[in-house]
């Protein structure tokens, strides 16, 4: 076993340290990884690199994936309007897929024999992890120390302390994780069907007050300026976003949702840019697309979040549903209005080249200017001719 590779994904808790040790002790030289998609302040990283040093393994990396998950994710779910169980944004799920994808890249780069990770046996993770790793590099083994020994807290803060690594390692109440598509919060309340998070439990308090208006510009689908101020990236919009709204204490719900295993659970979410993004393309396209278009989009769109969801990232199946999302989107620009308050917020209304609702046509319930009134009756008639065939046919009342 001497001198064999292997990486693990590291966060720096209690599950990946104990990986560490454990893995050390098999006779395995161990690079660690993490993989940042938003969620982590320099600061942390540098905490986290820190942390793998003292513990010994050989190297240890930060891939940074965020503008990659944007690119190649993130911009589809806005496309697609994409709300699991008309609630959730996704916020943790979609950046699952990218961060194995990275590991696996990395364990592939360095020639590694094998990939450990810290998930149990209980979740979705194990199984987008797993997936993901027999796709990219099927000849790699892979290592799951905590779900395979099925440890208790307890037994793995007792082999660490036996092992000289003695941390306080005070369980919190909630388990946080953050993105750039959101943060999800689980735990406590979470674990049952009829409680709500207390206001303590959610990682950005309720200190704004009063009210204002946020009007965000989107570019073929894509958010790209924000008060009339054009920014570096759709990333930068996005996390911007999140500075002004969140303090508000909008985007939080808690989502109910079938896991890949089969049980059903409840997360609470954090997503303020997420869900007021949503909310604004959708009120943009409404004004832009047509009925046709809508309809054929949300059947298509749900399928492409469930995927994304269920760590499916990979399947071919996926570009193809990108390529049709990206396709709807040519004549989505123009400016949404958002109006924010505590705990809520609204579209206002939108501006584009492309509004479909233009006055040029007529306003609705009030004055047209594309047909006349002998028109529509005739319409009328035909529109619901085989309606009425078949009450004359069948007799009915």
């Amino acid at each position: 076993m001497s001198n064999k590779k292997v990486v693990l994904a590291f966060s720096g808790g209690l599950d990946t340290t104990y990986c560490v040790k454990y893995l050390a002790e098999l006779g395995y030289e161990i690079y660690s990884a993490i993989v940042n998609t938003g969620g982590f302040s320099d600061e942390e990283l540098v905490d986290i690199e820190q942390k793998a040093k003292e513990l010994g393994v050989k190297e240890h990396v930060t891939l940074d994936e965020t503008e990659n998950f944007y690119q190649k994710c993130v911009r589809y779910l806005i496309a697609g309007n994409v709300l699991k169980n008309n609630t959730y944004p996704l916020s943790v799920s979609a950046e699952r897929v990218f961060q194995a994808i990275a590991i696996g890249n990395y364990a592939r780069k360095i020639g590694a024999e094998a990939i450990a990770h810290g998930s149990t046996g209980a979740g979705n993770d194990q199984v987008r992890f797993d997936m993901t790793f027999h796709i990219l590099c099927p000849e790699v083994e892979i290592i799951t120390p905590i779900r395979d020994n099925q440890l208790s807290r307890e037994d793995e803060i007792e082999y660490l302390k036996a092992r000289g690594v003695v941390r306080e390692w005070s369980k919190a109440k909630y388990s946080i994780n953050k993105g750039l598509w959101g943060t999800s919060v689980g735990g406590a309340e979470t674990l049952t069907s009829d409680q709500y998070l207390p206001e303590e439990a959610w990682p950005t308090q309720v200190t704004k007050t009063g009210q204002e208006e946020l009007e965000i510009t989107f570019e073929k689908g894509e958010p790209v300026a924000l008060n009339g101020k054009k920014l570096s990236s759709s990333v930068a919009v996005i996390q911007e976003i999140e500075k002004i709204a969140a303090p508000y204490g909008v985007g939080r719900d808690i989502h109910v949702g079938d896991t890949i295993i089969g049980i059903k659970g409840r997360v609470g979410f954090e997503a303020a840019a997420p869900v007021i993004l949503v909310k604004a393309h959708h009120a943009l396209e409404k004004h832009t697309l047509t009925k046709v278009q809508l309809n054929t989009k949300d059947p298509l769109a749900n399928q492409y979040g469930s995927m994304v969801h269920e760590g499916q990232f990979l399947e071919p199946a996926m570009r193809d549903l990108e390529a049709f999302l990206a396709s709807t989107q040519d004549k989505v620009s123009g400016t949404v209005k958002i109006f924010l308050a505590p705990h809520r917020f609204h579209v206002v209304g939108i501006t584009s080249e492309a509004d479909l609702m233009s006055s040029k046509f007529g306003s609705y319930g009030e004055m047209n200017l594309s047909w006349s009134g002998e028109d529509v009756k005739g319409f009328s008639k035909i529109f619901g001719n085989q309606t009425s065939i078949y009450f004359k046919v069948n007799g009915e009342n």
